[in-house]
């Protein structure tokens, strides 16, 4: 098995359970796993590879826990600019309803290039609609190209406008061929062992676009394969104050209540969002191990609110963060979301609510608890060897390295030097090494502008 050794770094946040953090450190890599980690005098000088670390700071890779790859088609499109999330809905749907398979794979590597570019190494998608035969084997397939870890969740639409739902009807499937296909692509792509590289979950849309019966079906589904096979379930809830007036009109009941009567509160489930959770919502979802992946970006872009984080964590929730659809945070780096978590956070309850460490640890270990992982989110011996290293001798952290860690959180977000997924380099020194990144950015453009401007 190959060898890489990380030597000599300024800095390694290991993230473990004590978080330690250690000076003038090597980790040293065999095959796709985390061997060894220690001061760099204890650890072989050779290797197959080294990467001289001595101005870096290394961090496990970052983890990102929700995601609408297919939006980076449609990034500050007119009309959907300044809307809250319904209206924001209404302005794209009729755009998506466009997309094709080539689009659908070009711009998950788009948005996948620009998550390894900012030190992330694991990232689920929510893939919701499936116009003019895109599948979600086309995302599969483009992740698997470029290397990342990818949870791929089969989302769907089956509520239209004719029924009371928000999607038009032409964007709407009918439930009995959402489940097959979940089932199909549960027996086709997710893989339960240890390091797994992709996985799929059950994923209906949000309330206002599924029926009750799916989103019951689709957790008996999901857990009929046994909660050791990890095939986990995931949807949107209470994300802004139209999203709650719905669900009390429509069921009576609170989005939190609902999500109980659905069968969808428990350790294999987690919810983006939340903004809007209550506090019984909040104690439920912390009795249950329910995770939250946390969106600050989008949130603060569409208006919905301050999500109350640091509530929940203090009632035992899970929770990870997630930069959102590139339509609605019109980015995808996960560095920088983190820092925004730490931000808002302060802007909405004082400086002591969130700190640097903190942030990167929702960025991390809360991210891998999130998507029920044991084998990431931290540098330990037996971890996949997915790690991000940040060179601190950059304009960007000039003055800030009195704490090396705190700076990649206060500190403007910098692009990673090296992101090493399953222990391969898939960038080195700031540049991608599985994709051609500006033929890539060029079609994606191309694409971008047939799809808006057919629409």
């Amino acid at each position: 098995m190959n060898t890489l050794l990380i030597k000599n770094a300024r800095v390694v946040a290991t993230m473990d359970d004590v978080r330690t953090e250690l000076a003038d450190a090597s980790v040293l890599v065999r095959g796709n796993l985390i061997e060894a980690i220690g001061p760099a005098g204890q650890l072989p000088a050779l290797a197959d590879e080294v990467i001289d670390a001595r101005r870096h700071a290394v961090i496990p890779g970052l983890i990102n826990t929700h995601h609408h790859m297919f939006q980076t088609l449609t990034r500050a499109v007119p009309g959907a600019q300044d809307a809250e999330l319904f209206a924001w809905l209404k302005v794209l749907y009729p755009i998506w309803s466009g997309l094709t398979p080539e689009m659908l794979e070009v711009s998950t590597q788009v948005a996948m290039a620009e998550l390894l570019l900012s030190g992330c190494t694991t990232s689920s998608d929510h893939l919701y609609l499936f116009p003019n035969g895109c599948t979600l084997d086309h995302s599969i397939q483009a992740a698997t190209r470029i290397g990342m870890r990818f949870h791929a969740t089969r989302g769907a639409m089956s509520v239209g406008e004719s029924m009371g739902g928000l999607p038009p009807d032409r964007l709407v499937e009918k439930e009995a061929a959402i489940l097959k296909d979940t089932q199909r692509l549960i027996e086709r792509w997710h893989d339960p062992a240890r390091h797994a590289m992709t996985r799929i979950a059950a994923a209906p849309c949000s309330p206002f676009s599924v029926s009750r019966d799916l989103m019951r079906e689709s957790a008996a589904l999901a857990r009929s394969y046994g909660r050791d096979h990890g095939v986990r379930l995931h949807t949107h809830l209470a994300e802004n104050d139209n999203d709650v007036a719905y669900s009390r009109e429509k069921f009576g009941m609170t989005p939190a209540e609902y999500a109980e009567d659905c069968g969808w509160l428990g350790d294999d489930v987690w919810h983006a969002h939340c903004v809007k959770l209550d506090a019984p919502g909040i104690a439920r979802f912390g009795a249950t191990g329910t995770g939250v992946a946390h969106c600050p970006c989008s949130n603060m872009r569409l208006a919905s609110g301050i999500a109350p984080i640091g509530a929940m964590r203090r009632a035992g929730v899970p929770v990870g963060l997630g930069v959102d659809g590139s339509a609605s945070n019109d980015g995808s780096d996960l560095l920088g979301e983190a820092r925004q978590a730490m931000l808002l956070a302060r802007v909405g309850h004082g400086p002591g609510a969130m700190g640097a460490r903190a942030a990167l640890e929702l960025a991390t270990r809360g991210g891998a608890r999130v998507l029920g992982r044991d084998d990431v989110g931290m540098i330990a011996p037996g971890m996949a060897a997915d790690l991000a290293l940040y060179r601190l001798d950059d304009v960007t952290f000039a003055g800030a390295l009195h704490d090396p860690v705190a700076a990649l959180l206060f500190c403007a977000p910098r692009r990673a030097d090296y992101t090493i997924v399953n222990g391969r380099v898939v960038v080195r020194e700031g540049h991608l090494t599985s994709v051609d990144l500006p033929l890539l950015v060029e079609r994606h453009n191309e694409l971008a502008r047939e799809l808006v401007n057919t629409a």
